[in-house]
């Protein structure tokens, strides 16, 4: 009855949300890797920043580009309406404690 919860620092019937979570080091600095600098330029000049989840997503390349591709072809496909797609990036947002 949420003591698992509680024991880990969390309210009853928060299911973890809003813990503290582990950090991982943020690559700020795309080295040589050209994948890397191509991913950092685009996102400077897009938002003026590189996202946090690059910088995270930095530390395998592979798996950058992957999500990336992922996303954008989940926003092309046209079977989730622009409306929703931006409610559920407000959720995730949340759920994460970003803000958005």
């Amino acid at each position: 009855m949420g003591s698992i919860d509680r024991a880990e620092g969390g309210r009853e019937g928060t299911r973890g949300y809003n813990r503290p979570m582990p950090r991982v080091r943020e690559v700020e600095d795309p080295g040589d890797d050209p994948l890397l600098r191509e991913t950092f330029a685009k996102e400077i000049e897009a938002f003026g920043f590189v996202l946090n989840t690059t910088k995270i997503q930095a530390h395998t390349p592979g798996i950058m580009r992957a999500a990336k591709q992922l996303g954008a072809a989940v926003e092309r496909s046209g079977l989730l309406a622009p409306q929703l797609l931006a409610l559920i990036y407000l959720r995730v947002a949340l759920i994460n404690g970003c803000p958005f």
